[in-house]
């Protein structure tokens, strides 16, 4: 199972290579655009854009709400292991 993050694109790090610099939640990489630069405005067009990414690999574009969606599904996510890793840390059982 892979698991694709949205991001957003902020920047063009070197179009030779397709790499830009994407923000996921407040933090930034880099990543390559690739598999994504033919659609619409080509790789200027990817800029602010939402993109789905795996291993530094932009997979598809999405729009803000699909983006939205998954980024509040991880943090339920992650909110979920938080309190279980609380719970093993009281000694409560699990």
């Amino acid at each position: 199972m892979c698991l694709g993050i949205p991001g957003r694109v902020v920047a063009l790090t070197d179009r030779a290579r397709s790499m830009a610099r994407v923000d996921v939640l407040g933090v930034q990489r880099e990543i390559s655009l690739a598999c994504v630069a033919a659609g619409p405005g080509g790789l200027d067009g990817c800029v602010g854009q939402w993109v789905l990414m795996h291993v530094g690999f932009a997979m598809s574009r999405i729009d803000e709400h699909e983006a939205q969606a998954t980024l509040d599904a991880l943090r339920a996510i992650g909110a979920v292991q938080e309190e279980r890793d609380a719970l093993g840390q009281t000694g409560e059982p699990r």
